[in-house]
This record gives C-alpha cells, sequence and structure tokens, in this order.
C-alpha cells in the first residue's frame, strides 16, 4: 500500500519532487477518489518520515539540512528496525531519543554496536544511501482493504476477505506463480495489528482455497473486537506448474479447480461482472 518513487533527473519533465507528489495526490484523487499520503526528500528513510507525518491526506517535505534537528526529538524507535526489545535495551545505556545517538558519533556507536551502530549514527543524522529497485523479486502477493466503518461481524467481514482472495488469485494466476502459505492480516479498530498464517499441503493459486484457509484463520478471531481493516496475502512462492497438483486421492481439489477457470474464462471473455460468487453480492 505505499511505493517509493526516485525523480532523481526529471526536473525538466516533471518538475520538482513536490510537484511531481501533487500531481499524483491529484490524479489519484480524481481518478479514484482516494486520498494518499506523500512524503518527499533525498532518500527512502527522510521520504518514510515525512509520508507519515500527516496522514491519510498529508504532504510534506524534509530537507537534508533540517532532518538533523527534526529528528532530535523522536524517540529511538522512530527508526525502522528499532523494536521493543532494542528499545530497552538502549534506555538501559541511557539511550531514548535520536539525540542521544547523534551525541554519541560514529564510532562509539560502532564499538558498542557493530554495523548496527553505523547504521544507528547514519539515520540519526538523516543519512540513507539505500538504493530504490523497482525490479526485485516478490515474495508474497497480497490485497487488503480499509472499511469505511469498522466491522466486528464474521459475515461481512468474509465478504471483504473472498473480494480480496480473488484479487489475490488473480495476481497469482496473471504472473504464473503459486504460493503455499496463506496470512491474514487485521487490524482493529485501535490501531492493533494481527497476523495468522496457515501452511498448506501444496502451493496454489485457486482463490477457493485461498479463502478457505483465510476464512478459518479469521473465524477465530470473531470475538466482538471490531475491525477497521482485513488482507489477504499468499508467501512461499513457487511456479505455476507446481500449483494444486491433480491426483485420484484429491478429486475434490481437481473440481474445484476446473470450476475456477473455467469462471476464469468467461470472465475473459465477457468480463469480470459476468459471474460472481454468492458471497460477493452483499459485499
Amino acid at each position: 500500500d505505499e511505493a517509493f518513487l526516485d525523480v532523481t533527473g526529471c526536473e525538466r519533465l516533471f518538475g520538482s519532487g513536490e510537484e511531481v507528489a501533487r500531481k499524483i495526490k491529484k490524479a489519484v484523487r480524481e481518478e479514484t477518489g482516494l486520498t494518499v499520503s506523500a512524503g518527499v526528500a533525498s532518500n527512502k528513510f527522510l521520504a518514510k518520515i515525512a509520508s507519515d507525518l500527516d496522514k491519510p491526506r498529508g504532504f510534506a517535505a524534509l530537507g537534508t539540512g533540517e532532518a538533523k534537528d527534526f529528528l532530535a526529538t523522536r524517540p529511538v524507535s522512530f527508526i525502522f528496525g528499532v523494536g521493543k526489545v532494542a528499545q530497552d535495551k538502549f534506555a538501559r545505556a541511557g539511550i531514548r531519543t535520536i539525540a542521544d545517538l547523534q551525541r554519541l558519533g560514529e564510532v562509539e556507536l560502532m564499538q558498542r554496536y557493530g554495523a548496527e551502530g553505523q547504521r544507528l549514527h547514519r539515520l540519526a543524522h538523516g543519512i540513507d544511501e539505500r538504493e530504490i529497485v523497482p525490479d526485485r523479486e516478490a515474495k508474497s502477493i497480497s490485497a487488503e482493504t480499509t472499511f469505511h466503518s469498522d466491522i466486528s461481524d464474521l459475515r461481512p467481514l468474509e465478504q471483504q476477505l473472498w473480494l480480496l482472495t480473488e484479487r489475490v488469485s488473480r495476481r497469482l494466476k496473471a504472473q504464473d506463480l503459486s504460493g503455499s502459505t496463506v496470512t491474514l492480516k487485521l487490524k482493529s479498530a485501535d490501531f492493533r495489528l494481527k497476523t495468522r498464517a496457515r501452511s498448506l499441503a501444496d502451493p496454489t493459486q485457486l482463490a477457493e482455497k485461498i479463502f478457505a484457509a483465510g476464512r478459518d484463520l479469521l473465524a477465530h478471531e470473531i470475538d466482538g473486537t471490531r475491525y477497521r481493516l482485513i488482507g489477504i496475502g499468499v508467501s512461499g512462492l513457487e511456479g505455476a506448474e507446481l500449483a494444486d497438483p491433480a491426483g485420484l486421492l484429491d478429486p475434490v481439489t481437481m473440481r474445484v479447480a476446473a470450476a475456477e477457470r473455467a469462471l476464469d474464462r468467461v470472465r475473459e471473455r465477457f468480463g469480470r461482472s459476468a459471474a460472481m460468487k454468492g458471497i460477493a453480492f452483499d459485499a
């Protein structure tokens, strides 16, 4: 649900980074009705921070010269990769804010924490040399949605889950991929995140099998909690040739696969709305 865009050298074509970000926000709003946040900076770390400053429709530019002072007052957990365990360890060493890291300096941080100390020093000063790699191999295929109002009941949640599962299945098929681990993602009304995963006996790209695993995981989380987001993903990716192996001992899978692929052919010819499962009608 987010991406980095390197616009270095594009000023004459598209304008400054700020102009590009504003154009993207405007285009998304006009074409989809959705609002997005954008952050502009000289590197990935600062751009991510800028994009988070005023969600869900924020816009911020963070210059390299102002980064050190801006970061100084933030807790050390503001740096990605510094979780609760690391934060507690740093607190015992008297390091609670990024200003504490800045004061220690690179040599002392490396003496204490090795290569991690050097990374902390650089990020504490707003330095991030990671490049944007647009063509790395996918590790998972997923889809998620945030609701207009929170949902606690199983039926509307599973309806949304089915629509997302179909999207994931389409992407797997389009990319000639299959996957053997299904992961359910839920975010509650108080922004607490849950992930639950299940491994399948064989890689699949079938919506029915992904949904079955996801729905079972979902059913165990229905306890009155109100959810604002649901997502489903497939990982452990393999080639499509390994997907849903046919066998005499599993005729159900064979029938499901045949029915789903027939449905795919109908939709390819007449459009996605030509055939829908009943569970999707009220979603």
